[in-house]
């Protein structure tokens, strides 16, 4: 198993239990104490964990939820199979000349590696991570428009007065975003303050609004109200989600698509 596969079932272990231990996530793995040992100081680093006496606790959680938002290099492991499945997906309704707005969540960054070089389109983003990932490839035909404001080192993201003023002057035909939680009571929820204005009035300016959440992201709140549902057109996500359960989601309006990682 590969360590990034190791470390997001360790985070998920954590998530459950609220604490781990070295003996027997070594077991669980099947590899020696030394390499648990070293993810678990690397997740410390990260901020997900306390380490203690032969194992480790969670310092992000409070009565089994996520009270903090965990930095974007933890949040780009989690589920990362997924989330690019529904960015592959995402891509297919890009058109030649649209305009964009990518936010800056772990899942959209991932539609940068799945662009075609041919694609001629400008993207309007606050997300530095997104940045540096579509520098990677073919940009001569992309045009890249970082959002300006305060630099968030956790999230790689810019926020604050700066970015609103410039996102008021754009109107974009697609929005890609992601959120903490999808429930039938609070909506679409986030966990992160300092972008949330930018997200909202990107959902309100955009023509087409695509909403990409894997399955955990259902039955489940952020601290934050993002948006209700009917400011949404696109919900995709994968085949673990069995949207048969959310009746609430059956709108005429909205398109659900579930795509396989």
């Amino acid at each position: 198993m590969y360590s990034i596969e190791r470390k997001t079932e360790i985070i998920k272990m954590l998530e459950h239990d609220g604490k781990i231990d070295v003996n027997t996530l070594a077991a669980h793995f099947h590899t020696s104490k030394e390499t648990i040992r070293r993810d678990l100081k690397n997740l410390e680093t990260q901020g997900v964990l306390k380490r203690t006496h032969g194992g480790a606790v969670s310092n992000r959680m409070e009565n089994g939820a996520v009270i903090q938002e965990y930095p974007l290099a933890i949040r780009k492991i989690q589920n990362h199979r997924e989330k690019q499945a529904l960015c592959q997906r995402a891509v297919s309704y890009i058109n030649n000349g649209d305009i964009i707005f990518v936010d800056n969540s772990s899942t959209t960054m991932y539609l940068a590696q799945f662009l075609p070089a041919a694609l001629s389109v400008t993207f309007l983003t606050n997300s530095v991570k997104f940045l540096t990932e579509a520098s990677q490839y073919d940009c001569s035909k992309k045009t890249l428009i970082c959002l300006g404001g305060m630099f968030n080192p956790k999230n790689l993201s810019t926020y604050a007065n700066d970015s609103l003023i410039n996102v008021k002057d754009y109107y974009p035909d697609k929005c890609f975003i992601s959120c903490a939680g999808i429930s039938q009571e609070h909506k679409l929820t986030d966990t992160s303050l300092y972008e949330l204005n930018t997200k909202k009035h990107m959902i309100a300016a955009s023509k087409e609004v695509f909403l990409l959440a894997d399955h955990t992201k259902f039955d489940n709140d952020g601290q934050f109200f993002l948006s209700d549902f009917n400011n949404i057109q696109h919900i995709i996500t994968d085949s673990e989600t069995d949207l048969s359960k959310y009746p609430y989601l059956q709108m005429d309006h909205l398109d659900l698509v579930s795509v396989c990682d």
